[in-house]
């Protein structure tokens, strides 16, 4: 039985839309807050990755969540397919020139994991390369944190009826449509495969940087995990300001 199939894709009963959306705000404010201690002290770093079906609510994050914060500190990466000069690289070699600097936040939408997803899932490439690239990975993640970067993975898990919604509204609001892809519709039919491959993504890509499954029906409650998650992380990390060297 698939892990992710029994996991809810809706928020427990007790959370309630506009309670919750009440504690979003304010983990906002303190997650602006947060960023700019990061930026001044510049001895951290943060890598957010988005991954997910398509529609699932990957660009909606980046803009509810991060679009309070100072832009000088915040970068965004969209991966898309490989281009040809991509592919006649490593599988990395086009992720590695955007891992943050010192005091940046730097978001993935869509990441190094797709190369471990859509190759598989078309059969570009067997499982021993899958498994060969999941140790590259594992390598990887693991000389940012041990560089000082704070590394969070968010997997926004939707139903397949939600995506069903989300792609006729992509066909029927105007303001929406320009993202509507017909071969969206064609990678939906292959849902089960991409379900396993994320499946082995997250048993065997957890050892420098754990996954949290976030349940996506609901961008509300989307919103204030991701949100909760990383302002709990920084807010450990007991930043400070510099002080004045030079009197």
């Amino acid at each position: 039985m698939s892990k992710l199939l029994n996991q809810s894709t809706k928020a427990p009963e007790s959370f309630k839309k506009e309670a919750t959306k009440v504690k979003t705000e304010d983990l906002l404010v303190r997650l602006r807050a947060l960023q700019a201690v990061l930026f001044a002290e510049r001895k951290h770093s943060v890598l957010i990755v988005l991954q997910g079906m398509d529609a699932s609510g990957k660009d909606g994050a980046v803009k509810n969540v991060f679009s309070g914060v100072n832009p000088m500190g915040c970068k965004v990466k969209a991966f898309k397919a490989p281009t040809e000069e991509e592919k006649s690289h490593d599988f990395l070699w086009r992720i590695h020139p955007h891992a943050p600097e010192k005091g940046m936040i730097q978001l993935f939408n869509r990441s190094h994991y797709e190369d471990v997803l859509v190759p598989r899932v078309h059969e570009w490439i067997d499982k021993e390369e899958v498994n060969r690239r999941f140790g590259h990975i594992n390598a990887w993640e693991q000389l940012l944190v041990d560089s000082g970067t704070l590394v969070f993975k968010f997997y926004l898990h939707i139903s397949e009826e939600e995506q069903k919604e989300r792609f006729e509204e992509r066909i029927n609001n105007p303001e929406k449509r320009w993202k509507y892809k017909a071969s969206d519709l064609e990678e939906a039919k292959l849902w089960p495969a991409y379900r396993t491959a994320f499946e082995d993504i997250f048993e065997n890509c957890q050892k420098a940087a754990s996954w949290q499954i976030i349940p996506a029906d609901q961008n509300w409650y989307k919103d204030y995990l991701i949100a909760s998650t990383i302002v709990e992380k920084l807010e450990k990390l007991k930043m400070q300001y510099p002080q004045i060297l030079d009197k």
